[in-house]
């Protein structure tokens, strides 16, 4: 099942994604509720399978705004340095244990929606990363465990305002300018997806293959970045671990790469779907 946050004449809604049309749940938001993490927190994916098999009213996708798969997520926890071939580009050793940071709802878009390049900076790199979304409340989850607890899968690119980044050893100003973080398109519930340790992802700028990598590739794998995280956390429905991302990042390159204004972003996984950001100046 695939799951969207979107708008429809001035309202936001969820609902399920049906070949090129989508089942607004709005009819069953007082029982199922009112936001996608609402219905992660009632248990309510099972509901929303049964009423889109028998709804019949139904958007077209293209008749709405998409949102941020997860619009308001209680957090956003981002792993850095997380591929191998990540961990090579940039001359560091491999971390001991995943290296977190938090990112912010507000500095979210969405599928479709523009990246903005901000004023203060012409260093905006590309993260492709998968989003790993939690279903159920987990705290001192065991890796063995772990997965049982992911409602579903989306993609993520965590754009980086590289120079902000590096102002300090800590990240979080490089990783919150406003709408630098893109998520979408959709929700690709766990039972659908499987094994996130099989995936392939690639990030496309402007057509360009700019970073490829199998999710295997990963340091700390999806259920073991679950483990540490439910350890010195708690983990609520709708919450969002953003996994890392692969080599290729613009900043490395040489000359470094960065996103500009009119540029086309693309971030793509196997089985879930393809991410696509425009990139716009600040206003």
């Amino acid at each position: 099942m695939k799951l969207v946050s979107f708008s429809h004449d001035g309202r936001q809604s969820y609902g399920v994604v049906v070949n090129d049309e989508i089942v607004d749940a709005a009819p069953i938001a007082v029982e199922a509720g009112h936001t996608l993490r609402q219905a992660l927190e009632r248990g309510s994916l099972v509901r929303l399978a049964e009423f889109a098999n028998g709804a019949k009213t139904r958007l077209a996708l293209d008749e709405v705004a998409l949102l941020p798969v997860i619009p308001d997520p209680q957090k956003i926890l981002c792993v850095g340095i997380n591929y191998l071939t990540h961990v090579k580009e940039t001359g560091r050793e491999v971390p001991r244990y995943p290296m977190i940071f938090t990112r912010f709802a507000d500095s979210q878009t969405a599928h479709g929606a523009p990246i903005v390049c901000p004023g203060a900076s012409e260093q905006l790199d590309f993260e492709g990363e998968l989003a790993v979304v939690i279903g159920r409340t987990a705290r001192h989850v065991k890796a063995a465990d772990a997965l049982g607890y992911v409602a579903g899968y989306s993609c993520y690119n965590d754009g980086s305002v590289r120079d902000w980044q590096k102002h300090t050893i800590q990240f979080v100003p490089g990783k919150n300018f406003p709408a630098t973080g893109a998520f979408g398109p959709w929700l690709v519930t766990a039972d659908e997806l499987g094994d996130p340790s099989r995936l392939t992802l690639s990030t496309r700028l402007n057509d360009v293959v700019v970073q490829e990598a199998r999710t295997d590739d990963m340091v700390f794998d999806v259920p073991s970045l679950i483990e540490y995280c439910s350890t010195f956390t708690e983990l609520n429905p709708g919450d969002v671990i953003i996994s890392g991302t692969p080599g290729g990042v613009g900043a490395f390159r040489n000359p470094p790469l960065w996103m500009k204004p009119g540029d086309v972003v693309e971030v793509e996984i196997s089985g879930v779907g393809t991410l696509c950001n425009t990139i716009a100046g600040e206003a």
